[in-house]
């Protein structure tokens, strides 16, 4: 958006939130990859932990808490999915997007062309980028975090999803890379 004063005099402009040096503050904490589990929705044995919450970096149990970015299951059929929030009725607007780069080569989230609203079917070796619901715990605004994922293992005799993923642990930066992300 640009904002011009009086016949051009002064121009402000404003750009989209993980560029705008006005409104995101320092990057301070270092990206590293985690590799972890999840087990299907469908399991019942409720006490496994289903969902992913990217600002915390934590696995969540979903019949707790409804404050996750996405979650495992599988279909009757054994296909594995990632569910975001919305394709489970849930509000939030996280996101994921299939990419055909390779993990260690991605260094930046895309901004755009995230699925909300459906189910994304994922296999050994699938790569994907993630978006969280924005969060209110930013300083000055709501600001998604990112994260990029790699499908290690689908397990369905255990009915079990191992991934390795990376979360941009500073709330609004897109940088996929281990390390302080560059502003």
């Amino acid at each position: 958006m640009r904002l011009t004063l009086a016949g051009g005099v002064a121009a402000l402009s404003l750009v989209a939130a993980c560029e705008d040096p006005f409104t995101l503050a320092d990057a301070t904490r270092p990206n590293r990859v985690d590799t972890l589990s999840l087990w299907a929705l469908s399991d019942p044995r409720v006490h496994l932990p289903s969902g992913y919450v990217l600002a915390t970096k934590t696995v969540a149990r979903t019949d707790q808490t409804a404050a996750f970015d996405f979650a495992f299951d599988l279909t009757p059929g054994n296909e594995a999915r990632l569910l975001p929030t919305d394709a489970l009725r849930l509000t939030g607007r996280s996101g994921l997007l299939i990419t055909p780069a390779q993990f260690s080569a991605i260094k930046l989230a895309p901004t755009g062309g995230y699925e909300d609203s459906s189910a994304v079917a994922v296999t050994v070796g699938t790569v994907l980028f993630a978006r969280s619901r924005p969060d209110v715990t930013c300083v000055v605004a709501n600001f998604p975090y990112y994260a990029k994922l790699h499908i290690l293992a689908v397990d369905v005799t255990d009915r079990r999803l191992d991934f390795e993923i990376l979360t941009d642990n500073n709330c609004g930066y897109r940088g996929l890379e281990p390390g302080i992300p560059p502003r």
